[in-house]
């Protein structure tokens, strides 16, 4: 089972009250219903088909005709399509439908509070949404519809809770989309999907968990290279002023240094300063080292 279907089958078993029912079915309606002399609203999820056929029902006291039939092109996911034939009138009005609509953006009393909002949000989400297992996948929120006016409404709710999403064109429909991973969580939280929250969170948590910790091994590596590299051509120019046999040129603190990098050559500059300050008992810095290496190089330079 897809991650989408799990958390449709979740917030189908949410219990809501008749304001929120009718926001809801509003959604719906709009999105995946088919309207002429009948209403009819077809989807691939029996759990969402069953909320859908328990909206109806409480709402308007009637019971939708309910049709089970396979999926096109030898699809195996059986399609049910639910066929309100009483009650079209009433029902296209109280959820504000409008047959001669392009957009068919509600009134604003389908969406004029939080409640009503996020139950609008709900069903768009049961309707035309779909979200990417975290595990499997990148993250990603997407909303499908066949309208920019209406795609911009969708997007607008969902920015009152400063979702980010964002419309895009695509072939003839439009979608919303959402990719940041706190935001898809925040979407959750909102449509009430604790369950499915959980779970999302627990992987997010170890993905960014990991991630982090594949850059700090990256960028210890990295570091580990750079000593590496630094020391090397260190050890270089002490050869090469060796062969030449003038390291009587350097200060007797530079010829120090150069004995002491021979000795640990695998060793950072700060932790080359801090042996030769126990070994010696005169304190020099990192700094005062780098300074003291600068000079060797110089002479290797010339040497060159």
């Amino acid at each position: 089972m897809s991650f989408t279907s799990i958390v449709k089958n979740e917030v189908s078993k949410l219990e809501t009250i008749e304001s929120e029912n009718i926001t809801e079915l509003s959604a719906i309606v709009r999105n995946i219903g088919v309207v002429n002399d009948t209403i009819q609203i077809s989807t691939e999820n029996a759990a969402v088909a069953r909320r859908i056929y328990s909206l109806i029902k409480d709402s308007y006291y009637i019971q939708p005709v309910i049709t089970v039939r396979r999926g096109y092109n030898f699809n195996k996911n059986y399609i049910y399509i639910l066929t309100i034939k009483h009650k079209v009138s009433t029902i296209l009005d109280d959820l504000s439908y409008q047959l001669k609509s392009d957009s068919n953006i509600p009134k604003e009393y389908i969406y004029g509070d939080e409640n009503l909002i996020q139950s609008y949000l709900r069903g768009v989400f049961l309707s035309v949404g779909s979200i990417n297992d975290p595990k499997k996948s990148r993250y990603h929120l997407e909303f499908l519809v066949d309208n920019m006016e209406y795609a911009k409404f969708v997007s607008t709710l969902l920015n009152t809770y400063e979702l980010n999403s964002k419309v895009l064109k695509r072939d003839n429909k439009y979608m919303i989309y959402m990719k940041e991973a706190e935001k898809i969580g925040d979407f959750l939280r909102i449509m009430r999907a604790n369950n499915a929250l959980f779970y999302y969170e627990d992987i997010r948590i170890y993905r960014d968990h990991k991630n982090m910790t594949n850059r700090l091994n990256n960028c210890e590596q990295a570091n580990v290279d750079k000593i590496i590299e630094t020391a090397t051509a260190q050890l270089h120019d002490i050869e090469i002023i060796e062969k030449n046999g003038t390291l009587e040129l350097l200060d007797e603190k530079a010829k120090e240094v150069a004995i002491y990098r021979k000795k640990y050559p695998e060793v950072s500059l700060s932790e080359l300063s801090e042996i030769i300050s126990v070994e010696t008992g005169k304190t020099i810095t990192k700094s005062g080292l780098h300074h003291r290496m600068n000079k060797i190089r110089q002479l290797a330079s010339k040497m060159r």
